[in-house]
């Protein structure tokens, strides 16, 4: 027996198998969250009986899929899930979903509908995660801290980004200690399959983002607009849902009257919806609230005005405080952004 595999058993096994051990295309390990599939009503009560997208991939269902337990460290070009690490930064969207989809076939980074099913559950469950937001601690629980790896240098330091896991189990997205590290803070998460162009919401159906041949550039056939029934169909068809910045609101619309190349924002928990009907694929993603109570105090930022498309990152940062968490989105970096504040996560969707 490997070390490689004492190490999946000893994960296993504290974990009572919800955390596993899974090897790349060279062998080497990931630590790895296994998430059952889920229908959209067992998420949250106002959404319909069916399977999650993010439990879907290239029109069929998976029982189960693995997202990383860590914010990924880059290692020979490739992601991995390991503890007590300085997450990754300064990479841009392309690099991270290249160093996921180098581990080998149904690896890449964390899809969108994926986030949102987390984000979901944790807001069901009643657990959602603290985590590094203020500075190396919780703003609320400033008695919480994890274990500094980088600091901004001054004098005194004060501490940016934290060791993947270091926190306490409220860290950790069932408050538990075999749950997801650090979904809130430390560093932004980039995500796959949806971006913003010009206001108009774009995705990869379901999670097929995962596939190595789902193409994501910029001017790929594969992205799909979002019609006010849920349909998908081609960017630019009359109709199409976008984001319009009303009284100071993120808020649905067909027609945009307030387009600006610029990052503008409100508390996801007051987007509107402008009249509209939301389609549940909106809510499953957590890019509208699937209702009307119980988040915290996240942010949703967007640039609906720049002429390339915007990318998502997902959680917050060491600097965000109270508008960080599982329900915070950026969309207001293009795909080649970077920032010492922006990192990843992997997952993989085999077996």
């Amino acid at each position: 027996m490997s070390n490689f595999d004492d190490f999946k058993l000893s994960v296993e096994a504290l974990s009572g198998g919800t955390n596993t051990v899974k090897l790349d295309d060279v062998g080497m390990p990931s630590v790895m969250f296994v998430l059952p599939k889920y229908l959209s009503s067992q998420l949250n009560s106002n959404l319909g009986a069916t399977v999650h997208p993010a439990w879907k991939v290239n029109n069929a269902e998976k029982n189960k899929v693995f997202i990383s337990k860590y914010q990924n460290i880059v290692m020979n070009g490739r992601a991995y899930s390991l503890p007590m690490q300085g997450p990754a930064h300064s990479i841009n969207w392309d690099n991270a979903l290249a160093a996921c989809r180098a581990k080998g076939e149904l690896w890449g980074l964390t899809p969108m509908a994926l986030w949102g099913a987390i984000a979901l559950w944790c807001k069901t469950n009643g657990t959602m995660p603290r985590g590094n937001n203020n500075y190396g601690a919780d703003v609320g629980y400033p008695h919480e801290k994890g274990v500094e790896v980088a600091n901004d240098g001054a004098t005194p330091p004060k501490t940016q980004r934290t060791a993947t896991g270091s926190g306490p189990n409220s860290w950790n997205h069932n408050n538990a200690p075999d749950g997801i590290a650090d979904l809130n803070g430390n560093v932004n998460e980039w995500c796959a399959g949806f971006r913003v162009a010009q206001g108009e919401i774009q995705i990869i159906p379901d999670a097929d983002c995962m596939l190595s041949t789902s193409d994501m550039s910029e001017s790929s056939t594969h992205w799909k607009a979002i019609l006010e029934d849920g349909t998908l169909v081609d960017p630019g068809t009359p109709d199409t849902l976008k984001y319009d910045y009303v009284a100071s609101k993120w808020t649905l619309a067909k027609t945009i009257t307030n387009m600006d190349d610029s990052s503008r924002y409100c508390l996801f928990r007051d987007m509107q919806d402008g009249g509209l009907s939301v389609p549940q694929i909106l809510k499953e993603l957590a890019v509208f609230p699937a209702d009307g109570s119980g988040y915290g105090g996240e942010y949703f930022y967007l640039n609906n005005g720049a002429t390339v498309s915007r990318f998502p990152y997902r959680g917050g940062y060491w600097h965000y405080t109270s508008i960080a968490g599982v329900f915070y989105s950026g969309l207001s970096n293009p795909r080649t952004g970077t920032s010492t504040n922006i990192g990843f996560r992997s997952a993989f969707y085999g077996e």
